[in-house]
């Protein structure tokens, strides 16, 4: 039986086991369309989410650990990750002026084009909530704080 024909006929342990998995189901869901959308790009949605952090930095120096810190899925490889964007051309780093064991890094012009390309696509998967008016909109992502709080 699919996961679709399960959470459909309702064969699920309890009321706990049904939101657990469909909580992962969705959130795979969400996974996959969102990775779609960054594969003509060739970059992760880890990638992605260095980006993003890096962005949020205005321009100031953020080490590897802090992007570490920041990151959404907290046991990714930063400095793999770093890496991986410099050789695309997106970020740059140089080593800390007051610490030699740390790097700086940037985000630079190319990765801010690349985020603004992305973020306009985004808009075009924001189609997943269609089936929400804004109250309910409001109301799952109340109970999605709720729940990991």
């Amino acid at each position: 039986m699919t996961l679709d024909e399960q959470l459909i006929k309702g064969s699920f342990q309890s009321i706990q086991h049904k939101s657990r998995v469909n909580l992962l189901y969705s959130g795979y869901w969400l996974t996959q369309r969102m990775t779609e959308l960054l594969k003509p790009h060739n970059i992760t949605l880890q990638q992605l989410n260095v980006l993003r952090i890096l962005r949020g930095q205005n321009s100031e120096p953020i080490s590897t650990l802090e992007i570490k810190d920041k990151m959404i899925i907290g046991n990714a490889d930063a400095s793999r990750l770093v890496d991986k964007l410099c050789t695309k051309g997106l970020i740059w780093k140089k080593p800390c002026p007051h610490d030699g064991r740390k790097i700086q890094v940037f985000i630079n012009e190319n990765g801010l084009n690349l985020l603004g390309q992305i973020d306009d696509e985004m808009t075009l998967i924001d189609d997943i909530t269609n089936n929400l008016n804004e109250k309910e909109l409001k109301v799952l992502n109340q109970l999605l704080n709720k729940l990991r709080a």
